[in-house]
């Protein structure tokens, strides 16, 4: 009688375990030959041919997409190792690791930060008005900067959050802790 050494379970499948198992999560599988080389797709030397090249600009004298110098408002910034959060006249964006996202003022629900009880983190959690929350989590140098942190972060939401007739927040109720 043969024993196989090992786990006898098969292995899972599913989303969990691999992103292209959602379709349209991933771009198709390119078609490969025998050798298990990615074939070259028709019209690919063309297109690439005929595809123009880029300008080179000077970086002093362009402002990029990220640099809109429209606003003089109040800016709030926050970062660490991390994270970043940013908030000013666009929106509000947050950056962990290396992904990131940006909600325009009118994407908002709600701003919402907490301070840990022990410890230096400083949460802000961004809600949507479809009810989904984003939250970001940054680590102070000391626990003296989440004072100066609100501040900013208030100085921000009053001069570019949206308020409605009622007095309430567009889209829901801002909640800050």
């Amino acid at each position: 009688m043969e024993q196989r050494i090992g786990s006898s379970s098969q292995p899972l499948e599913g989303a969990g375990f691999d992103p292209a198992f959602i379709p349209g999560l991933t771009s198709p599988a390119s078609p490969r030959t025998k050798d298990g080389e990615p074939a070259e797709e028709p019209g690919a030397a063309e297109a690439e041919e005929a595809a123009p090249e880029p300008e080179e600009t000077d970086p002093v004298s362009s402002s990029g997409p990220e640099e809109d110098t429209g606003s003089d408002g109040p800016v709030f910034e926050a970062s660490d190792r991390r994270a970043r959060i940013t908030a000013d006249h666009r929106g509000v964006r947050l950056c962990l690791d290396d992904q990131e996202c940006e909600f325009r003022w009118d994407e908002i629900g709600a701003v919402e930060t907490e301070t840990a009880r022990f410890g230096k983190r400083y949460t802000v959690t961004v809600h949507t008005p479809d009810r989904r929350w984003y939250p970001i989590e940054i680590e102070a140098p000391a626990r003296s900067r989440f004072a100066e942190w609100d501040e900013q972060l208030d100085a921000v939401l009053d001069a570019y959050f949206e308020v409605g007739e009622a007095g309430e927040p567009e889209g829901g109720e801002e909640a800050r802790a």
